[in-house]
Parts: structure tokens; C-alpha cells; sequence
């Protein structure tokens, strides 16, 4: 196969000719939308009937859309990895996509949009950075470089062509991971239209008959695989430049307004896909679980001569420590369902262990101590209120992060990465070499954590206990040692 020429990836190639009526307009066309939006929109095509077309609108000048366009708005998804403990490898084409347009170059096309009849959804990923406000963009006139900009001039439109019918406004469904994105979105739409002098009438459009859903977003996409694209490309019988790879797990949580459920049969798949009239509880449960899971064991692991997660998790000791910390230390802090707490744990373990993902720990480790802070502290404390007494695990996890800030143990450096402020505070403070000196400076000082940890019973002399024993025994035989002294 490797031998032969192979045609580019078209519709005809495909048997994929069918034109589905454009329901959705979709703002970035990176490597997390084709994997995640356009691949549940193709599954419900397939398996639900949903009959939804996507336009792919360029965010950025930079983009690449043509690519999309030169081969009919078809692209291969690989899903890898591993479910309820099985290996997943599978590939398939998605062609929900019906057009991508550049607004750069061609903005009477992108403008058109407003007039699409069936046009119901919203959906974008411009980054966490992309939706914000620009004052810069103070005319209506566009086209304009800012997302929210963009997509107030299209519902603007859609206003004018339907002359304010209700039942024209859209249903806008951010998936940028930033908290309440889409009345964020909002507010910053009324923003626009008060800055350019739009009608108030617009406005009470906006808020009375389109509907903003706020949304959470889990699944890891890498995208093209440019490290070992020669074994992609020998599975398929085409040329495609744009295949995507991306995990088998995948959350989407979306916020109820407007009987959304009705208007997606997303039940009609098998997807981890929720509607719900509070995102809170799995924002945290996220939070908590999945990025708190790779900060708790952060530097136990990296301490033990661990550079992935994979490797970490795989190792006997550093995967049973992440494991009795979730479930028995941060899982009964979460005031959910204990159950589905444990089956989300599982599938993060096995997202932790997918074979086909290189995580290292070192990107982990990119401003450790604020992550430490939101991710894993929480759940410290929230245990102490709880149980009136320390969470061993979570205190050796703390005693491990000071460790590590020390910058190296034995003969290795470790991968520091933070804030020159906050890396120069830990080199001041270790100069004591005094273990209860050095905790009793890191543990109070407030501007790490937004509180005086000294303050609570017993953690300051649990962390100069775990301290000796990491410098003295290693990890391994330290942990064992201290859960013993505390048993």
C-alpha cells in the first residue's frame, strides 16, 4: 500500500456524498472539535438520525481551512486507548462537516450563515483565551480578528433576516475550558452591541430567545500524529492531511436551558454525554479527580525516578498510592454519589494508562504550587473538616511538593518550572536546612496557599516527619515508615 499513489480523501472516495442541512455553525476547526463536537455530531448523524451539518468557521487568520476544503471537509479519527481495561484502536471518517469558511477572505460567505434556515447551534473552541472583549473591534464593520465579535455580527444578521422571530434565535454552546463560558460569551455579545450602537431590541433578542449553555470538556485530543505519521498513513487506503488522533474517553457535561435534550438525542448514543441544570458538581469532580490525580502524585512520582504518568501509575507503589488517595482521602470530600465517583476514578485511571499518550510529568509540574493549591488542597482540608484528623496520603503528597521544590534529590535535578517569585521563596527557605524551620516558613506562608496551613492540627509536624524520611530512606520506605508512625 505504501507503494501505490493514493488518492486524496474525497466524498466520492468516501460514498459520503449526502448534503445535510446546515444546523450548526462551529467556530475553530482545530484538533478538539474534530475529535470531540464533530465526532458526537457524526455519531448522531449515523446512529440517531440527527441530520446536522456543520459549517467550520475560521477563527484566526493563520488557519487552515483550505485543507479541510481540498479534501471535502472529510478528515480520519483514530480513537486509542483503553476502556474498562481493554485496548481500543479503532479509525473511522467523519463527515458531518458540510463547508469550512476562511472570514478572512471570504466574509459574504460567512455572513450568509445568518440566513440558514435550519442554523440552530452554536459551537466554538477558540481557546481559553478567545473569548474575551476587545475594545480595539469598535466597529461593526468586520471582519473582525475577536471570536465574540464575529459571532455578534452573525446573530445580529440572523436578527435583521428574520425580522426578530423568536424562534430564529440559536442555541450557543461554548466548549472553551473557562468557568460559565458561555454566559461569559454572553455578556460580552451585549457588550459589542452596546459598543457599536445596536438596538436595544437586539439585545432583549439575545438574552429572551437564544439560549447559552455553559459547558465542561474532557477528553485529550494530540491531534495529527507528525511523530509517527508513516504507520497512521499505512492504515488507510487514501491520503488524508488532516487525520486526527485522539483517546477513547470523553465527557461532555452541558448546562440545561431552553428542553436542550429535546433538540439533541444525545441519549440515543453511547457517550458520556450530560445534560444537566448544574455543571458545579462535575466541574469539581474533574478538578478533583482527573487534574487533582495528576498533581497528588506529582512529586512522589518524579521524586521516584518517574517521568510519565503512564510509568507512574504502572509502578506498584506509585499506582496503589494515587489510587487509595482518590478513593479513600479525596473521593469522600466531593458530597457525590460514591459510586459514580469510583467508576469516574476507574476510567481517569485508565486514561492515565493509555499506551498511545506520552504525558510527562514535567509539563505537570508548570506552576505546581497554585495547581497544588486548587486541585489537591481542597480536598486536604475538606477531609480534616470531615474526619478530625489529618489525610495521610494528602500530607505525604504536601510533604513530597516541598521536597521537590528543593530543585534536586540525590543526583538528579528536578523539572522546576513555576514562577521566578515562587522558586525563589523555597531557595530562601531552604537555606534553614532545618526541617521544622522550613516547614514552618512554607506551611505559613499565605501568599501559596490563601491561608495559614500552620494553623492546622498536627499537618506541620506530619510534614517535617515525611521530610526526614524522604531524605533519609527514599520515597518508598518513607511513605511506608510514616503511614506506619501514624497507624
Amino acid at each position: 500500500m505504501e507503494n501505490q499513489i493514493k488518492q486524496k480523501l474525497n466524498r466520492e472516495l468516501n460514498n459520503s456524498q449526502e448534503k445535510l442541512p446546515i444546523k450548526i455553525v462551529q467556530f475553530g476547526g482545530g484538533n478538539f472539535m474534530r475529535g470531540f463536537t464533530d465526532y458526537v455530531i457524526d455519531k448522531l448523524n449515523k446512529e440517531a438520525g440527527f441530520n446536522a451539518g456543520i459549517v467550520n468557521v475560521q477563527p484566526t487568520q493563520g488557519g487552515s481551512v483550505h485543507k479541510l476544503e481540498e479534501q471535502d471537509n472529510l478528515y480520519t479519527l483514530f480513537t486509542r486507548g483503553i476502556k474498562k481495561g481493554e485496548i481500543v484502536d479503532e479509525k473511522q471518517v467523519i463527515s458531518a462537516i458540510q463547508k469550512s469558511i476562511n472570514p478572512y477572505t471570504n466574509y459574504d460567505e460567512f455572513l450568509a450563515l445568518a440566513k440558514e434556515e435550519e442554523l440552530e447551534f452554536i459551537f466554538s473552541n477558540t481557546t481559553e483565551t478567545g473569548i474575551a472583549y476587545d475594545e480595539v473591534e469598535n466597529n461593526y464593520q468586520g471582519p473582525h480578528k475577536n471570536f465574540p465579535a464575529k459571532l455578534t455580527v452573525l446573530l445580529y444578521e440572523r436578527f435583521k433576516q428574520f425580522n426578530a422571530a423568536a424562534d430564529k434565535g440559536l442555541r450557543i454552546i461554548p466548549c472553551e475550558l473557562i468557568e460559565d463560558n458561555a454566559f461569559v460569551l454572553r455578556d460580552i455579545i451585549i457588550k459589542y452591541a452596546q459598543l457599536w450602537d445596536l438596538e436595544d431590541s437586539f439585545v432583549q433578542w439575545i438574552t429572551q430567545n437564544n439560549y447559552f449553555h455553559n459547558t465542561l470538556v474532557d477528553r485529550i485530543v494530540p491531534g495529527y500524529p507528525k511523530d509517527d505519521a508513516e504507520s497512521y498513513e499505512n492504515q488507510l487506503d487514501y491520503e488524508d492531511q488532516m487525520m486526527v488522533v485522539s483517546e477513547t474517553f470523553l465527557l461532555w457535561v452541558i448546562q440545561d436551558a431552553g428542553n436542550l435534550k429535546a433538540r439533541i438525542p444525545f441519549d440515543q448514543i453511547n457517550e458520556q454525554i450530560l445534560v444537566v441544570d448544574d455543571i458545579q458538581p462535575y466541574r469539581l469532580r474533574k478538578v478533583r479527580i482527573l487534574n487533582g490525580g495528576h498533581t497528588l502524585m506529582l512529586a512522589p512520582a518524579v521524586l521516584s525516578g518517574k517521568e510519565t504518568v503512564k510509568e507512574s501509575i504502572d509502578d506498584a507503589f506509585i499506582g496503589k498510592f494515587l489510587s487509595e488517595t482518590i478513593f479513600n482521602e479525596v473521593n469522600p470530600t466531593l458530597g457525590l454519589d460514591i459510586n459514580e465517583l469510583k467508576e469516574f476514578a476507574e476510567e481517569v485511571f485508565d486514561r492515565f494508562r493509555n499506551p498511545f499518550i506520552k504525558h510527562y510529568q514535567a509539563s505537570i509540574a508548570l506552576y505546581f504550587v497554585s495547581k497544588f493549591k486548587v486541585r489537591v488542597l481542597p480536598s486536604l482540608l475538606g477531609y480534616i473538616e470531615i474526619n478530625k484528623k489529618l489525610p495521610l496520603n494528602l500530607t505525604f503528597s504536601l510533604a513530597s511538593l516541598i521536597r521537590f521544590y528543593k530543585g534536586s534529590f540525590g543526583e538528579r535535578s528536578l523539572p522546576i518550572n513555576d514562577e521566578e517569585a515562587i522558586v525563589a521563596k523555597f531557595k530562601e527557605i531552604w537555606a534553614n536546612e532545618d526541617y521544622e524551620k522550613v516547614v514552618e516558613l512554607l506551611l505559613s506562608e499565605t501568599t501559596f496557599w490563601e491561608t495559614d496551613l500552620t494553623k492546622v492540627e498536627g499537618l506541620k509536624d506530619a510534614v517535617v516527619k515525611a521530610l526526614w524520611e524522604i531524605d533519609r530512606n527514599g520515597v518508598e520506605t518513607a511513605y511506608n515508615n510514616f503511614i506506619q508512625f501514624y497507624s
